[in-house]
């Protein structure tokens, strides 16, 4: 791999400690506890430049380089955490079956992975107990200032345990089902949008929808095992 290839491929990442985060689903008013361990989080989303260098798609503008990748279904976020696993040498976390429709998770692999939905929120908290981890104009892009649309990573003042963005800009993936009884398939994604309303970019707010949607708000970040 050439120096050039390292820079390009650069994701920032940080060590999230052990502890337990406390759920609900408010559609069912219930409510659990998960015990979350060690792991690392990307201290930003996928920016457009490192998901086009590693993809092998067309050029970046530069002024978009530093953006979040939207468009991106959760098929397409699980693609790149193999392929950019593969490419660091590491041991890839999916199996994916021929058609796509099965993906199961090697917890174990070292290799990059999407957050788990308890791992999003207790990461996106860092120790606060608000619905917001600061003052929501300083710290997260959403339809009151973003001039609608995404804006460069890091723009914004980071949560407590270094991370940006965690609130606001782009939704992110997450590894988990919704609600298999009642949506099937359907993914989670948090953290609300650009083109959110304030009520929607909270820690404990959740969205879904199928694995293969993608519109221009959607993103996802990064998570390895420890």
């Amino acid at each position: 791999m050439s120096s050039d290839q390292m820079n390009d491929w650069d994701y920032p990442m940080i060590h999230i400690p052990k502890g337990e985060e406390s759920m609900r689903d408010d559609r069912k008013k219930t409510q659990w506890k998960v015990e979350v361990q060690p792991f690392q989080l990307g201290i930003f989303p996928v920016t457009r430049g490192l998901y086009n260098s590693l993809m092998g798609e067309s050029a970046v503008n530069t002024d978009e380089i530093d953006k979040p990748q939207v468009n991106i279904s959760w098929q397409d976020a699980i693609a790149f955490c193999n392929h950019f696993s593969r490419k660091m040498g590491l041991t890839v976390c999916y199996s994916i079956s021929d058609d796509g429709r099965t993906v199961t998770c090697d917890w174990g692999a070292d290799g990059y992975r999407l957050p788990t939905e308890a791992e999003w929120q207790y990461a996106c908290k860092a120790g606060t107990t608000s619905y917001v981890y600061g003052e929501l104009d300083r710290i997260a892009w959403y339809d009151e200032n973003s001039g609608g649309s995404a804006h460069e990573v890091g723009g914004k003042e980071p949560n407590p345990w270094g991370l940006y963005d965690m609130l606001g800009n782009v939704w992110e993936w997450c590894w988990d089902v919704y609600d298999k009884e009642v949506y099937g398939t359907y993914r989670v994604f948090r953290g609300g949008s650009w083109a959110e309303q304030s009520r929607g970019c909270g820690s404990t707010c959740r969205r879904r929808s199928h694995p293969t949607f993608a519109i221009d708000d959607l993103g996802f970040r990064l998570a390895r095992s420890i």
